[in-house]
């Protein structure tokens, strides 16, 4: 893989980590449509190290006051906002955790192929559409009680399959239950945050039993672009969303659906 290819799937998984748009989905089509060699595990270990990096230096302080609140719940001294939002974060990581230790290797092994990710981008795509036109909008990630959580993760299992986009999914879902587009984008983001480390973690863990050569100098490259790419995509997502609404995103899902099946049937 060239340095170019290298900077162009990381700009691309940077900006598409947390965007409702799928990056597992554009990460697997890219190099099919441009005829490039897979990428190879040790680069996905890199590019998620970037997407995690960015998104806990973003959210540093409400990381730092959710374990805070968190700790003080457990020590006995009455639950806050804070501790009831790390427990809505830990309660809506527990499906995907457990579905994806089952289920993982299967899905890998049957879920890859460029019609699955035409059916999962232009379906979900629409979904989204729907939850922002009719969702109600009036709730803060603060008011998740544990059912929500559990809902919205039960939902973010779904994005094991290439194409869904796990930020899309969650973000549906959120809305769906009356959360405002932006509260549903931060919950999304902060509940990406164990996703994307015991995705790494096990990217990580099967990149050490494998002799795959690795040039670090083009991974550290690829990690700082991925990272930097990503905090700006959260951060302008974040700036934008109430006043743009989820519209573009469904609709470019659709598009991208039908240039899919165009280029596969």
């Amino acid at each position: 893989m060239s340095w170019w290819q290298s900077v162009a799937l990381a700009l691309l998984q940077g900006l598409t980590e947390f965007l409702p748009i799928s990056s597992s989905g554009h990460l697997v089509l890219l190099p099919v449509f441009a005829g490039w060699q897979d990428q190879g595990l040790a680069f996905d270990v890199a590019v998620h190290f970037g997407t995690l990096a960015a998104v806990l230096i973003y959210f540093r302080d409400d990381i730092l006051a959710m374990a805070a609140g968190w700790f003080r719940q457990l020590a006995g001294r009455g639950a806050s906002a804070e501790s009831r939002l790390a427990w809505a974060v830990i309660v809506g990581t527990l499906p995907l955790g457990l579905v994806g230790f089952l289920g993982h290797d299967w899905i890998e092994g049957n879920l890859r192929s460029a019609l699955v990710i035409a059916g999962t981008t232009g379906g979900f795509g629409i979904l989204l559409w729907l939850a922002d036109r009719y969702g109600a909008h009036r709730r803060d990630e603060d008011s998740l009680r544990p059912a929500d959580a559990l809902l919205i993760g039960c939902a973010q299992v779904l994005a094991l399959i290439p194409g869904t986009s796990r930020s899309g999914i969650t973000m549906t879902a959120a809305m769906a239950l009356g959360l405002t587009r932006s509260a549903a984008a931060r919950f999304s983001f902060l509940l990406s945050i164990p996703a994307i480390l015991a995705a790494t973690g096990l990217e990580t863990w099967n990149l050490s039993r494998t002799a795959e050569s690795v040039d670090w100098g083009m991974l550290a490259g690829a990690m700082l672009v991925s990272a930097v790419t990503a905090w700006l995509a959260i951060r302008l997502f974040l700036t934008f969303i109430e006043r743009m609404g989820m519209w573009p995103f469904a609709l470019y899902r659709v598009v991208l659906s039908l240039v899919i099946l165009w280029f596969v049937i």
